[in-house]
């Protein structure tokens, strides 16, 4: 029987973690058997720089922490080694950097599951998720499709304005000769 201690701080990990999950637009959970040192170092400095939050954790843990936040459909994969990277701002970081770090490391590395917005995601669906492009990427995107028509509009006027120019010079030296 655990010590009163040891359950309360596995009632505030719990609390910690539910707390992330619901606070996160995006998470990916996978399987990190089969990583070395010199890796996991590499991949979590990734995910840091883009402000990911990976760990390692109890399956346990996670799945009351899955209980208490609404995602009971990611309890079925918490078996064997678990670690979840978790983003509050960027959909699609988590899963672009551990779908590399996974298709590289030869099946030592896998993802499981995932999230956008609470709706639990597949393997699949993550991997797609992984290929769409960054946030500013899209929004970049999105803005030169709204300024193509405009610059479109705008040439045609500017080719209008040239070519009346033109006819009106043509015009003009017509009278003049």
């Amino acid at each position: 029987m655990p010590s009163q201690k040891v359950l309360e701080q596995k009632k505030q990990q719990v609390l910690d973690v539910t707390d992330k999950l619901k606070n996160a637009c995006a998470g990916v959970i996978v399987d990190y058997k089969g990583i070395n040192v010199e890796n996991d170092t590499k991949l979590r400095k990734e995910l840091r720089e883009a402000n990911v939050d990976y760990f390692v954790i109890k399956n346990s843990i996670m799945e009351y922490a899955c209980d208490n936040a609404g995602m009971q459909d990611m309890k079925d994969v918490l078996k064997g080694t678990t670690a979840v990277a978790l983003s509050n701002e960027d959909y699609v970081a988590a899963a672009r950097i551990l779908n590399k770090y996974a298709t590289t490391s030869k099946g030592a590395f896998s993802i499981k599951k995932g999230f956008v917005d609470g709706e639990i995601i597949d393997e699949a669906a993550v991997t797609k998720l992984a290929k769409l492009p960054s946030r500013e990427v899209l929004i970049a995107q999105v803005l030169g499709g709204l300024n193509a028509p405009i610059s479109g509009f705008a040439g045609v006027l500017n080719a209008t304005l040239t070519s009346l120019v033109r006819a009106l010079s043509a015009v003009a030296e017509k009278k003049s000769a």
